[in-house]
C-alpha cells in the first residue's frame, strides 16, 4: 500500500509559471526588510535609481501586489542588498550597475503594478519633495 501511494504521488511541474518557492519569498523578504533601509541610508546619495528602488520595495511589502510580482521585486531587492554580487559595490563608477541591471529589468517586467501610491511613499521615505505640476 505505502509503495501505491509512492507512485501515485504526482511529482511538480517546476517548469510551471504558477510554481511559487514560498520559503525563497520568505527569506528574500526577511533580507529585504532588514536591509534595504540600512542599505539605501550608506548609498542612496551615490545612486541614481534610489527612487526606483524605494519604489521596488513599497509595491513588493504591499500584500495587495500579486505574489509573483512580489516574488519578483523581493528577489531583485534582495540582490541589492547582498553584501556581496557580481560586480562589488566599492568599485567606483560602475560597482551598482549590476544591481542597476537586475532591479531595473525586474521593474520593467512588473512596471503596471507599481503604482502612484508606491512612488508617493518612496518619495516620501526619501525627502525627496512633491513635484510641483503647477507652472509659476
Amino acid at each position: 500500500m505505502t509503495e501505491q501511494r509512492a507512485q501515485s504521488t504526482t511529482v511538480p511541474d517546476f517548469g510551471s509559471k504558477d510554481i511559487q518557492l514560498p520559503a525563497v519569498m520568505a527569506r528574500n523578504e526577511k533580507r529585504v526588510r532588514f536591509s534595504f533601509w540600512k542599505k539605501m541610508l550608506k548609498v542612496g546619495g551615490r545612486i541614481p535609481f534610489a527612487e526606483e528602488a524605494a519604489s521596488a520595495y513599497f509595491c513588493a511589502i504591499d500584500r495587495r501586489t500579486p505574489t509573483r510580482v512580489r516574488a519578483t521585486l523581493l528577489a531583485a531587492l534582495a540582490y541589492f542588498v547582498l553584501p556581496t554580487d557580481v560586480v562589488p559595490d566599492f568599485i567606483a563608477a560602475v560597482g551598482f550597475t549590476d544591481d542597476a541591471t537586475v532591479l531595473l529589468t525586474a521593474l520593467g517586467i512588473v512596471q503596471t503594478h507599481i503604482k502612484p501610491k508606491h512612488a508617493e511613499q518612496a518619495r516620501r521615505a526619501l525627502g525627496i519633495p512633491e513635484s510641483d505640476n503647477e507652472e509659476d
